[in-house]
């Protein structure tokens, strides 16, 4: 153990939270990597919740709790309750069992051995620090970035701060809140990816579990924007490193909940003054995207969207979570804002449509919009 691990370490007890579902090719590594984190052993307690997996994944858990010797917690639900769910089952039981910090880690993830007191470190440095990401790395290419924290548009879009992009070339978005050069430094962040994200357990008692609602995509986009709104700080550790086996998931079942939950961040969280500003540029983007969904053969999942928001229990769910998110807010939109983009950038999709034409519209329609916001 490293001797920079000094005596609050020991006294911080953190929960680390990993979500399964299906992903017996995943967490023998992910369990392996941890066992080698420079941690004190009786202050960290691994929670791993399964979410119904149909495959092998329960009885493999049980077989490597005996097999590493590892403080392991296992709780299996009886129905996939989604990333939001699975994860919320987990985070009760670290604020029940009096963690002090909760760390959200995905199954398809290996860390480094200082992983978690680098994540420790930066989150005691700063009693406003609600959430601490760590430096996320692609897996497969260890020097090029996965997520060195996460971007917010306007329209409730969202994507990978970095993605792609090797480790001695990237350069932070120059928000003025940035306190970085290189990501080697520790600076504000827009929304720490679920991925790998450190939690006080007292900031979150503030600004409440993850939404249900959202079940997957966006809860983290939510989570970040609700700790800004609470007038915590989401950072990055840069020092706290974990590897992800990412893969851009292809399926036709993510259009819809990235749309619908796009639509229900939005509509929760801003001030209605902002909203009304930004409606011209929604419409003409809602628009843009229901052609698109007809060539992109995912328009089925758009209509669902549509049904969704056509049910009145649903809209008497969005009010009343309206209602909470509103009532904890502590900072105006100005402040929020100021973090957001103008520009959809998902290294992942390439489409000439959105970076020579919809980009500069959306782009130009922010630049003049976002310094009418006083509110």
């Amino acid at each position: 153990m490293h001797s920079y691990i000094s005596i609050i370490f020991i006294m911080k007890k953190v929960a680390i939270i990993i979500v399964t579902y299906n992903g017996a090719e995943y967490i023998g590594d992910c369990l392996s990597s941890l066992k080698k984190m420079e941690y004190p052993a009786d202050s960290v307690k691994i929670i791993i919740v399964d979410n119904a997996s149909t495959d092998n994944t329960a009885d493999l858990i049980k077989k490597l709790i005996t097999n590493y010797y590892l403080p392991i917690t296992a709780i299996k639900n009886n129905q996939n309750l989604g990333f939001t769910g699975g994860n919320n089952v987990g985070l009760r039981y670290a604020i029940e069992h009096g963690f002090d910090y909760a760390y959200l880690l995905n199954q398809d993830t290996e860390v480094e051995p200082n992983f978690l007191s680098e994540a420790v470190r930066i989150a005691e440095s700063d009693d406003q620090i609600g959430a601490v990401q760590s430096r996320l790395m692609l897996f497969n290419k260890k020097d090029t970035i996965n997520s060195v924290g996460n971007q917010i548009h306007y329209l409730g879009f969202a994507f990978a701060g970095g993605h792609g992009t090797k480790i001695t070339n990237y350069q932070p978005v120059p928000h003025s809140f940035s306190r970085g050069g290189l990501p080697i430094t520790n600076y504000e962040i827009v929304y720490p990816s679920g991925a790998a994200v450190l939690i006080k357990v007292e900031s979150l008692k503030k600004v409440g579990l993850l939404y249900d609602e959202y079940y997957m995509y966006h809860e983290d986009v939510d989570l970040g924007w609700q700790f800004w709104l609470s007038g915590f700080k989401c950072v990055l550790a840069a020092e706290s490193v974990v590897y992800h086996k990412y893969e851009f998931s292809r399926s036709i079942k993510k259009y819809y909940f990235m749309e619908r939950n796009r639509y229900l961040v939005i509509l929760q969280n801003y001030k209605l003054a902002t909203f009304i500003l930004f409606v011209p540029a929604f419409c003409l983007m809602d628009i843009a995207i229901f052609f698109y969904s007809f060539i992109g053969g995912w328009w089925r999942e758009l209509f669902k969207v549509y049904l969704y928001f056509l049910k009145p229990k649903n809209w008497q769910k969005l009010f009343a979570r309206r209602k909470l998110v509103q009532s904890r807010r502590v900072v105006p939109d100005k402040f929020i804002i100021s973090r957001f983009v103008g520009k959809i950038e998902f290294q992942d999709l390439k489409n000439p449509l959105l970076n020579y034409i919809a980009n500069p519209i959306l782009d130009l329609y922010w630049q003049l919009v976002k310094k009418i916001v006083w509110w």
